[in-house]
């Protein structure tokens, strides 16, 4: 087993600890707000973690390349859309004032 092999393996054992446990959260929380606080670091952390674990394993070239692409457009796309779902929320529950 190599350096590179047990890398890969910490990353994605990460990326799994975090979607899993976000996973276990969302089963245990009942209001909207923190179900929804809950699944941000599957989006933003495990799945980037899952890519860049994928990545390196596929080693130089243009599939690692754009799995890390594809991790990346996760981690920034899993904030704005957790930031949309969290105002649209807010503005359905009639917290806003309205």
């Amino acid at each position: 087993m190599t350096a590179g092999h047990i890398l890969v393996l910490v990353l994605l054992w990460a990326g799994v600890a975090f979607v899993l446990l976000s996973v276990a959260a969302l089963v245990r929380f009942t209001d909207t707000f923190t179900r929804l606080h809950a699944l941000a670091p599957a989006a933003c952390v495990g799945v980037p973690l899952i890519a860049a674990a994928v990545a390196l394993d596929q080693g130089g070239g243009r599939g690692a390349a754009k799995t890390l692409l594809i991790g990346l457009l996760f981690g920034v796309g899993g904030t704005v859309t957790t930031i949309a779902l969290g105002k649209s929320s807010w503005h359905s529950e009639g917290k806003d004032g309205t």
